[in-house]
């Protein structure tokens, strides 16, 4: 038993900051290796069922939470109530949409008084690999303003834009302000290793350092900082971006002047795959010479899952990450 407290002492503590499909991929991929996990997620969502509950019961919208607690589940253990968590309403009623997992955190919340306590006793039920922590437990909402001077408000309205997705967004902020979570806050300065992304940059990465105190703690942080790179551009946030143009968002919005490391997949892509995402206005980023000044390294290298999406390679992306 001494022997086991010493191993969980020593393990190397990695916190990942997102939200949304990439977050789950990261920590899928991460949970198989001896490490301290964290992930962090963004608390600004104002659409589907994570919108409605927002505004129906005055919680933090659980959606994020949601994906991150069933990434870090124990897969083989839990096998029921991961597909509880995962499972969605169809048909024509008022449930339709609906997410048991976010219904379940809505309910857990009611129950036990605060939105975070809903998620501890959620990552209880899953028997976690880990914790999930929101960014903030500030209610909040998105707000970007794009080079025409055209204000979009709210996180649905950025994610599945109703203007021209070819206009560049040139500010986004948080109305009103929201603080870091100290919880939160903490388990960053911590850190051994900080994972940014992969995941919608406007939407799942940036609203997570645009809570006060984010920079403080990134500035302030003991351990080192990777971001991943995304696969493919999103018409509406990175329309035309290269990899050094998201890695720069990434450091304005951060505070910081260049990460530790940059990983970047060099990876091509297959031909159908690529025309089915043309046909969405999603084009494969591609990594250029600009990162080397944006990192005090780039990773690259074939990080691609060979599946009929576009996604990394939990695994091996994983992999690096654990050997950083």
């Amino acid at each position: 038993m001494e022997c086991l407290v010493y191993a969980d002492r020593n393990m190397k503590k990695v916190v990942t900051i997102g939200g949304g499909s990439g977050s789950y991929a990261m920590l899928q991929g991460l949970k198989e290796f001896p490490l301290d996990l964290t992930a962090v997620v963004t608390m600004f969502d104002s659409g589907g069922s994570s919108g409605i509950l927002r505004d129906e019961m005055g919680i933090l919208p659980p959606g994020d939470v949601r994906r991150c607690l069933v990434a870090l589940s124990d897969e083989h253990q839990q096998k029921v109530l991961r597909d509880l968590f995962n499972y969605r309403f169809d048909g024509n009623g008022s449930m339709k949409g609906h997410s048991f997992g976010n219904l379940l955190l809505a309910a857990l919340s009611s129950i036990y008084g605060s939105d975070i306590a809903a998620i501890k006793r959620a990552s209880e039920l899953l028997d976690l690999k880990g914790k999930v922590l929101p960014v903030s437990l500030d209610q909040s909402h998105l707000r970007a303003i794009l080079e025409d001077g055209t204000e979009i408000v709210g996180e649905t309205n950025i994610d599945i834009p109703q203007h021209d997705g070819n206009l560049h967004i040139k500010n986004i902020f948080l109305d009103p302000p929201a603080h870091i979570y100290e919880e939160t806050e903490a388990a960053i300065r911590e850190a051994d290793l900080i994972v940014l992304g992969p995941g919608d940059l406007f939407t799942s990465i940036v609203p997570n350092l645009l809570v006060d105190g984010m920079a403080t703690a990134l500035k302030e942080r003991k351990g080192k900082i990777v971001a991943v790179c995304n696969l493919m551009t999103k018409w509406g946030e990175t329309h035309g971006f290269s990899a050094s143009d998201f890695v720069k968002e990434l450091l304005r919005y951060s505070g910081l002047a260049k990460f530790d490391y940059v990983l970047c997949s060099t990876e091509k892509m297959d031909e159908k795959l690529v025309k089915a995402y043309e046909a969405e206005r999603k084009f494969p980023i591609t990594c250029d010479k600009g990162l080397d000044v944006l990192a005090d390294r780039v990773v690259t290298g074939g990080f691609f899952s060979e599946a009929d999406i576009a996604r990394h390679d939990s695994e091996k992306v994983a992999r690096i990450l654990s050997d950083l």
